[in-house]
């Protein structure tokens, strides 16, 4: 479970950072009015939070779902048998 959790904070960080320097860096690398600058930070930000949650969130119930699918008995199709 500790490998599970340390993949699903490492990419989640990673999809984040690359969503906040695609909307963000714009207003980090061209001289736009302020306006604008405030818009795409605060969208950036907004967007990489919610990547990160949602990245977070599917790695480890698709982890979840996918442990309870192994049989309890190696070499045995059924639990019960």
């Amino acid at each position: 479970m500790t490998v599970e959790i340390g993949y699903a904070l490492l990419s989640a960080t990673f999809a984040a950072g690359l969503a906040l320097g695609a909307v963000s860096g714009p207003a980090l690398l061209f001289d736009l009015p302020l306006t604008v600058e405030k818009v795409l930070i605060t969208s950036g930000v907004l967007l990489a939070t919610a990547l990160f949650a949602v990245r977070v969130v599917t790695v480890l119930v698709r982890f979840g779902r996918a442990a309870g699918t192994h049989p309890s008995h190696p070499g045995r199709t059924n639990p019960d048998s």
